[in-house]
């Protein structure tokens, strides 16, 4: 990764023909991460995380129920 990683600045590593949205809304935080396998939406809504808009569980949570990887 070398693009910058800032709460409300998009930094792309080439030119996008799409339309760049805001990253800062109320009461949601994103991060967009631009990977080698391409970019990553990170958001946080009411302390729930969200990757890529599927919501990730706490490893913790999933080891307190015996799911152990």
């Amino acid at each position: 990764m070398n693009a910058p990683l800032l709460p409300e600045i998009l930094t792309r590593q080439a030119r996008s023909a799409q339309a760049d949205l805001p990253l800062a809304s109320e009461g949601i935080q994103r991060y967009l991460w631009e990977g080698r396998f391409g970019p990553v939406l990170i958001e946080v809504k009411d302390g729930r995380v969200f990757v890529n808009g599927q919501a990730v569980e706490p490893a913790d949570a999933r080891l307190a129920g015996g799911n152990a990887p």
